[in-house]
């Protein structure tokens, strides 16, 4: 008998994921643990191409006899269901992984402080992805030989395969790479070429989402604090080195480790000496599980303290960027004063702010609209930008959250709704119409008087049969959530703190809205992680305050441990385009008993 079986009891069985999916995974329960002690919980993803039947062998050399180890097949892959090699998106395999470590705590009884991931190459790009967008907080991440930047070796190979999938979206690539360029192991190699579940070909839409994806990630690693192993393989025929060492110094980690293996090829974990990868993986795995997770209370001083705080005061100057950038920005200013006229929405946003409720409410109704015909274009081209696609797809997602906690909701009082932000109220709105026949009461705030006259017009013009409260109030000041504590079953707090860098000003806040809360009541909560456009809005549009729109992309980790220190837990998290904006559902957490 090998170790394997000795120590470990093997079951196969499946997930549902987040869209319904069926996901096959495998389990190896410790035959030696006992129910009380700290849980080990290693999380293995395999790379593109493979199967989760492949990281048995790992098991031994990473696991302790009374640690768990689980493996999952990604969709297209291996048992899954899916075209072999293709899936949604990237975002749908991030996702995945997020609803499986999520099914883990649920079915296993695991908290995600008990999970640490280990993952190969493009199994590590989504896992560095699922850090950034969904924050998850668990013990760590191996990553072998990340395939941020996947060498494609044909000149001009990623345009033309963009051009392709225009004319052709099914469009499949088939690997060039054979087994002998991923180890020296002929043994290993012999076993990939004979295994029938791993497959040669991927989606070129997935290649370049993923390529995409990792270029987004890397750039913005900084808002990764999660502990982290890069371990580089000395002659990878299949990923840059580059990009995988950028990522490695963006990252603001306390504890992170990057480990180059000489005489290594990408598959890492199947060389023909393993001994150094897996001395230093054990080490590590032993260092996050020694390691307290990070306290909420050290993102209290993000705003002031960290790689975004830094790039936010950077932002501040006048004169930041090339000469040549300068001169762009200028360029677009300009156009806008003279020609922004046309269109309606920028005529909107330089009135009111592009970040007002005004310009959000145009936004959300997506109808261009402008003078003299060439109006109507620019608008179309305005309201298409990807950050404003981006506030739409919250805006469904919002609703989709909203209604699921409206429809479940089975108490005998009226399901009692706080928007502590609303302006015009539309996505709460136009949702409340589907619940005609459900007594509801929602309290409706701005600071805006126009804001709520806009939200009582639609009201009406929606014939809502829904008790309607427009209050107008400052969501900062402390006084707003006075006489309001413990009356909602739900709150709602959607585009605000996005505007908003100063974490103990969104603290105070947060801290009234979760005294409003019922004891078993949720919040709602939208973030800003990062913005593709940020210098670009920054320096050529205004805000609501007739000042430049200058942001501070908060990351979800930041985000949600000022959601806990308010006294609220994250549940969920939705990722919306390209990961600009997030929506989250968080519970209240019980006051802790005192005895007298």
């Amino acid at each position: 008998m090998n170790n394997q079986s000795i120590n470990w009891f093997e079951r196969e069985t499946n997930f549902r994921s987040h869209d319904g999916t069926y996901l096959f995974y495998r389990v190896w329960q410790p035959r030696q643990f006992h129910q009380g002690t700290g849980a080990r919980v290693i999380v293995f993803l395999h790379r593109g191409h493979e199967h989760s039947g492949r990281i048995a062998p790992l098991l031994a050399q990473l696991c302790r006899p009374v640690d768990w180890g689980f493996a999952y097949d990604a969709r297209g892959h291996g048992y899954s269901p899916g075209q072999r090699g293709d899936a949604p998106d990237v975002a749908c395999l991030v996702a995945d992984l997020d609803t499986f470590v999520n099914h883990l705590c649920e079915q296993y009884g695991f908290t995600s402080s008990d999970i640490l991931v280990v993952a190969n190459s493009v199994g590590a790009v989504v896992a560095a992805t699922w850090l950034h967008d969904y924050a998850p907080r668990i013990r760590g991440v191996i990553m072998a030989a990340a395939a941020f930047h996947i060498k494609l070796y044909v000149p001009l190979a990623k345009p033309a395969l963009r051009v392709m999938s225009t004319f052709k979206p099914n469009l499949f690539v088939s690997s060039y790479i054979r087994s002998s360029m991923l180890t020296h192991s002929v043994q290993q190699a012999e076993a990939y070429d004979a295994d029938p579940l791993i497959t040669k070909a991927i989606s070129a839409n997935i290649l370049l989402d993923l390529a995409d994806t990792a270029e987004r990630i890397v750039s913005d690693a900084s808002a990764i604090d999660t502990p982290i192993l890069m371990l580089v393989a000395s002659e990878d025929y299949v990923v840059s080195e580059k990009p995988q060492w950028s990522f490695f110094e963006r990252l603001s980690s306390r504890l992170k480790r990057y480990v180059k293996l000489p005489a290594c090829r990408h598959a890492v974990f199947y060389e023909q000496n393993t001994d150094m990868a897996f001395s230093e993986s054990r080490y590590f795995i032993d260092q996050c599980f020694a390691n307290p997770i990070t306290e909420p209370e050290r993102y209290l001083l993000a705003d002031q303290q960290s790689a975004s705080a830094e790039a936010y005061r950077l932002l501040q100057q006048p004169h930041t960027g090339s000469l040549w950038l300068r001169a762009w920005f200028a360029l677009q200013r300009k156009m806008l004063r003279h020609f922004g006229h046309l269109s309606d929405g920028m005529q909107i946003g330089l009135t009111y702010g592009f970040d007002s409720g005004e310009s959000l409410d145009y936004v959300y109704r997506n109808q261009a609209g402008g003078r003299w015909g060439i109006g109507k274009l620019l608008d179309r081209g305005y309201l298409d930008a990807v950050g404003w696609q981006g506030i739409r797809v919250r805006k469904l997602q919002l609703q989709q959250m909203l209604a699921q906690r409206i429809a479940t909701y089975q108490g005998q009082q009226p399901f009692r709704i706080l928007d502590i932000a609303a302006g015009s109220g539309r996505y709460l709105l136009e949702t409340l119409k589907r619940f005609q026949h459900q007594e509801i009461e929602v309290t409706l705030c701005d600071v805006s008087q126009f804001n709520l006259d806009q939200a009582r017009t639609l009201a009406e013009r929606l014939g809502l049969r829904a008790t309607i409260r427009y209050v107008q109030r400052d969501a900062f000041d402390p006084a707003s959530y006075q006489g309001e504590e413990g009356n909602y079953h739900l709150a709602i707090i959607s585009g605000l703190y996005e505007l908003f860098s100063d974490n103990q000003k969104v603290l105070c806040s947060l801290r009234g809205v979760s005294a409003s809360l019922r004891a078993d009541g949720m919040l709602l909560y939208t973030a800003q992680p990062w913005h593709p456009q940020l210098h670009t809005i920054a320096h050529t549009l205004i805000n609501h305050q007739g000042e430049a729109w200058k942001m501070r992309p908060r990351p979800q980790c930041e985000m949600d441990a000022l959601v806990v220190l308010s006294g609220c837990r994250k549940l969920m998290t939705n990722i919306g385009l390209q990961g600009i904006f997030t929506v989250s559902l968080a519970e209240k957490l019980p006051v802790p008993h005192v005895d007298g």
